[in-house]
């Protein structure tokens, strides 16, 4: 049995998250926009986009099936660099210099197959009369979905606080607010717990990459006063805080430049900041018959939904899949000493209120839409301004009706 997360008197917790323009960050932002420019055309297109990038190349790799006429995929590409903030040769890399390598090719007609009609269908032992939702899943895996209610969004507090910064330096460096910024940058924030709740912000690390006539003593002024106390309520800081800015004492080689970069590299940023355990398999350029990333995101629909009816203040989700098959393997939930009900009760109420098929996720949600770009860089969750389908407590209303 797991200890409550709520008998610990004194606990430290770390979350990071990455800038747009971080190496990682931007092949996961290229995945997506492939995803959506096929999506556009083509709402049942099968897309599997990754990319790498190093100094001054990137390369496109993938399998597809689409009914899509063209996309310039080099033209995708370029536009999102652009849009991260490549735009100037002096940064080493750029969009318009960079070269672009694409290699492509159809979907494995085994797998398209398996999905395209679940072994339910097949063999007959389907519980349903709705075809269109017995999609097979496109490979075997468990994913994972979380909430808390440790911030108003419903997500921890330490990742929800990362992404904060990083969005500001972001939004700082654009408007000229920090006109030496560039686009590299990360952050990390240490929060400190006491018997479970959130009391105060214990370490802020921040590091972005910058023009090189700038001092190290004017960086840390401004990414202090202008970045993190901006995002981090004063209630959370105190004389005890500790920051540190770019720790290294210089970064201004940045980007594919000073790293390469790969999509799928910066999972637990895409998640829960470590908070909640991963059941592996990344989500940028994969389209919604993917499990890896529909039904990630069905589970985190279904924990916020919980935990919105008040049924835990901590719920952790797995589900798991078999390639080729619609129903899920297994589902299981964690409340972490928290819940307000028995668990088997809320596994129950996971039964009546979400159908976790492939198909039914991908009806249920509207996920065949060009909408995952937005997704790619500061978080899948928890982002309420971009009013994503699985953020939303629809069923926590009706939950909460027949649980109390």
């Amino acid at each position: 049995m797991a200890v409550s997360f709520t008998q610990s008197p004194l606990y430290l917790f770390t979350s990071e998250s990455v800038t747009e323009g971080h190496p990682d960050k931007l092949c996961d932002q290229v995945s997506d926009a492939i995803l959506d420019a096929f999506l556009e055309q083509d709402p049942f297109a099968r897309v599997a986009a990754e990319v790498c990038t190093t100094t001054g190349l990137v390369m496109i790799m993938g399998e597809l099936r689409t009914t899509a006429d063209y996309v310039d995929l080099s033209a995708v590409a370029r536009e999102t660099i652009k849009s991260a903030g490549y735009v100037d040769s002096l940064y080493g890399f750029d969009y318009q210099s960079c070269g672009v390598a694409v290699s492509v090719h159809e979907q494995s007609e085994d797998i398209a197959s398996g999905v395209d009609v679940a072994l339910e269908v097949r063999d007959g032992s389907s519980k349903s009369l709705e075809i269109k939702n017995e999609l097979g899943a496109g490979d075997q895996g468990m994913m994972v979905g979380f909430a808390c209610t440790e911030t108003p969004e419903l997500m921890p507090l330490p990742i929800a606080l990362a992404h904060r910064i990083t969005r500001r330096m972001a939004e700082v460096r654009k408007d000229g607010s920090i006109p030496y910024l560039r686009p590299d940058g990360k952050s990390q924030v240490t929060v400190e717990y006491s018997m479970g709740i959130p009391t105060r912000v214990h370490t802020v690390v921040m590091s972005s990459q910058h023009n090189p006539d700038i001092s190290q003593e004017i960086i840390q002024r401004d990414l202090i006063e202008t970045v993190a106390n901006e995002v981090i309520p004063e209630s959370l800081r105190d004389a005890n805080t500790v920051y540190w800015v770019n720790p290294s004492g210089r970064f201004v080689t940045g980007g594919p430049v000073g790293d390469a970069g790969l999509t799928g590299r910066k999972i637990l940023v895409d998640t829960y900041g470590g908070a909640a355990r991963h059941g592996g398999g990344a989500f940028s350029g994969k389209d919604p018959t993917k499990v890896d990333r529909s039904a990630a995101y069905a589970a985190r629909y279904v924990a916020k939904n919980l935990v919105a009816a008040g049924l835990a203040d901590r719920l952790e989700l797995q589900v798991s899949y078999a390639i080729g098959m619609a129903e899920p393997i297994s589902v299981s939930v964690e409340t972490f000493g928290t819940n307000k009900i028995p668990d088997e009760l809320i596994v129950g109420f996971v039964d009546k209120y979400f159908d976790l098929r492939p198909g039914a996720i991908i009806d249920d949600l509207n996920l065949r839409r060009p909408i995952y770009k937005q997704t790619a860089a500061y978080g899948h969750f928890g982002r309420e301004d971009l009013g994503l389908p699985w953020e939303i407590t629809d069923k926590a209303d009706s939950i909460r009706g027949e649980a109390f």
